[in-house]
């Protein structure tokens, strides 16, 4: 497509996360239109074009916005439950297909969500990236490069809040597996984070449990805490905790261990920190080149118009590689004994 040419973008699940963010980076782009919406209900959908797309067509059936002629591209806010069906019907389509994270509800349909997409080479396909160490990963990928800390063989990262710890509360979306399918907590943002930096997960050991096992009559299969034991190809071994039940919980923190150091990334602050053996961690100055901000919406168009540009990440493959992790994560659960995540 040339770059003069209006890209036409169908969206399903038209929630939070499309009108907060990809609404207004794909807003800020020029010669982009939406053209079609489907929601949860047609309801929700007519509201959605009412108060931010008045241009689109509200559409009852989500199947109705990916085979349309005025669809380019389909957008999918939806939950992780519908990425496997609409990514592959869109890719039949021959729709290019952004879809958010998690990838799928499982292994298989990320599997199989991957297939399609080498099936098709010249349609562009990408996962919403986590804008977890989005700012500053660059600078922690260039200091473990760099040696900073010599050889890493540990790591630590908690990623606690106390969201879920109100009994009364209905289950959280994230809390029904008919909707999340197999993703716990931030299991799947941090092992995506981690492999980004570290490499891959090749092993994993886990135990989890359910605190508040019934929410308004509706039974919990999702964990509220889960701890992780990871094995990296490298060797390096990384205790990973995570937990929606966690009062006064601390900042979600990364700390690598290192052989002549350690480095440590604060989540929320997006500050680097690096301390040399025998001395205190300092903060380490991140030069602006090196920081990255949120380019999403940016960058998949970009790919869409020149297909000379670079795809964007995390791509499908990338996708597969942590939900493998988040699988074996379950499979060690129920087992408990280590399983492999290759």
């Amino acid at each position: 497509m040339n770059e003069e040419k209006t890209l036409r973008i169908g969206i399903v699940g038209a929630g939070g996360i499309v009108k907060q963010r990809h609404l207004p980076g794909l807003r800020a782009l020029p010669n982009i239109q939406i053209t079609a919406v489907a929601n949860s209900t047609l309801a929700s959908a007519e509201a959605f074009c009412r108060d931010f797309a008045p241009e689109a067509k509200p559409i009852a059936r989500w199947e109705d916005v990916v085979d349309n002629e005025n669809v380019d591209i389909v957008w999918i806010g939806a939950h992780p439950y519908m990425h496997h069906d609409v990514t592959d019907f869109g890719l039949q389509c021959g729709k290019h297909v952004f879809t958010q994270a998690r990838m799928a509800a499982t292994l298989q349909e990320a599997e199989h969500m991957w297939e399609r997409a080498q099936s098709c080479p010249d349609l562009v396909t990408a996962i919403c990236p986590p804008p977890q160490g989005m700012k500053s990963g660059e600078m922690v990928k260039k200091l473990l490069a760099d040696g900073a800390i010599g050889t890493p063989h540990q790591a630590l990262l908690h990623s606690f809040n106390g969201a879920w710890l109100d009994a009364s509360q209905p289950a959280h979306w994230r809390q029904r597996t008919e909707t999340s399918g197999i993703q716990i907590l931030t299991l799947g943002i941090y092992t995506e984070v981690l492999q980004k930096w570290l490499g891959h997960i090749t092993e994993v050991e886990a135990r989890g449990n359910i605190v508040i096992p019934e929410r308004q009559g509706y039974t919990v299969e999702t964990p509220d805490f889960v701890n992780v034991l990871a094995r990296f190809r490298s060797g390096l071994e990384a205790t990973m905790m995570f937990s929606g039940v966690a009062a006064h919980a601390p900042t979600d923190r990364l700390w690598l261990f290192g052989t002549e150091g350690t480095l440590s990334y604060d989540f929320t602050t997006e500050e680097v920190s690096l301390g040399k053996r025998g001395g205190g961690l300092e903060v380490v100055p991140v030069p602006y080149d090196m920081q990255r901000e949120w380019t999403v919406e940016r960058d998949f168009i970009q790919a869409v118009r020149d297909p000379q540009a670079p795809r964007p990440k995390p791509d499908f493959t990338e996708g597969v590689c942590y939900m493998r992790v988040v699988e074996a994560v379950w499979e060690a659960m129920e087992t408990r004994a280590a399983v492999k995540c290759a």
